[in-house]
């Protein structure tokens, strides 16, 4: 073995950080810049610093304010985010098993899916009135039509081979969905669960900021609003910050662990 070999075997190997080590260097190194230009800017009421809306979240955490709107937006929130994924799962089985229900699902995302879900408040305020029932109803919206598409896409995308052998053994109707397409598109509907998730949360967020359900009753929306109003920037920045963070935990530690469950550990990622 010659003496270039001996030297590059021992060199040791270089030092690599791991995946949420390198988010967290970039979450820090956001925050130093976030920290630096509003020290820069010198203008609390336009952009507090990152200090400073720590110091505002730590207080709306300790009298109670932000868990209460929290609560209230997630419980909203979940509502609409399960039936937007019954309706959907319920559509996408139809097109599965019959060109009418693929005709029904393309139709309805063509006519549907361009629409923001915003514009359908005014509707909701008619139908449901002002409440939590508009926001679910807006909120559905919003999760059904991404996450339709994602699963129709994931199904398509089943080879024909692994089709035919899934009938060969005999699955039909319901149970050739839930026991082969499912498992053989759970990439594609988990990369569409994450979709109608960021979708419900943009649309929860900018429903509640035009009305909530109540001064009482409002989410994280209608406390930035309110504080927006008041020119409690810092507690804006609370708010916002709030919604980052529970978007960075569920993202963490519902998604990830649910790919690591299952597509990872199945073979499926590319």
């Amino acid at each position: 073995m010659s003496e270039s070999t001996l030297s590059t075997s021992a060199r040791p190997a270089p030092f690599t950080l791991g995946s949420r080590a390198r988010r967290l260097v970039i979450l820090v190194g956001l925050a130093l810049i976030w920290e630096s230009y509003a020290r820069w800017l010198g203008n609390s009421l336009l952009l507090p610093s990152f200090l400073e809306t720590l110091v505002a979240l730590w207080e709306n955490l300790r009298n109670g304010e932000l868990p209460e709107r929290v609560r209230a937006s997630l419980g909203i929130l979940l509502t609409g985010y399960g039936i937007g994924i019954g309706v959907a799962a319920i559509i996408t089985a139809l097109a599965a098993l019959s060109r009418w229900g693929e005709s029904l699902l393309g139709l309805l995302t063509a006519m549907f899916n361009p629409l923001p879900a915003i514009a359908l408040l005014p509707v909701a305020l008619l139908w449901f009135g002002v409440g939590a029932s508009s926001l679910v109803f807006v909120i559905v919206h919003s999760v059904l039509w991404p996450l339709a598409l994602a699963c129709h896409a994931g199904f398509r995308a089943v080879p024909p081979t692994l089709r035919m052998a899934g009938r060969n053994i005999g699955l039909t109707g319901p149970s050739y969905v839930v026991g082969l397409l499912i498992p053989a598109a759970l990439p594609s509907i988990l990369s569409g669960l994450r979709l109608g998730w960021a979708f419900a949360w943009r649309t929860l967020i900018a429903a509640e900021m035009v009305f909530g359900a109540s001064a009482r009753e409002g989410g994280l929306g209608w406390f930035i609003f309110v504080n927006r109003s008041q020119l409690e920037t810092a507690n804006v920045f609370a708010g916002l910050l709030t919604v980052i963070l529970i978007g960075l935990a569920v993202e963490s530690f519902v998604f990830a662990t649910l790919n690591r469950l299952t597509v990872q550990r199945w073979g499926q990622e590319a």
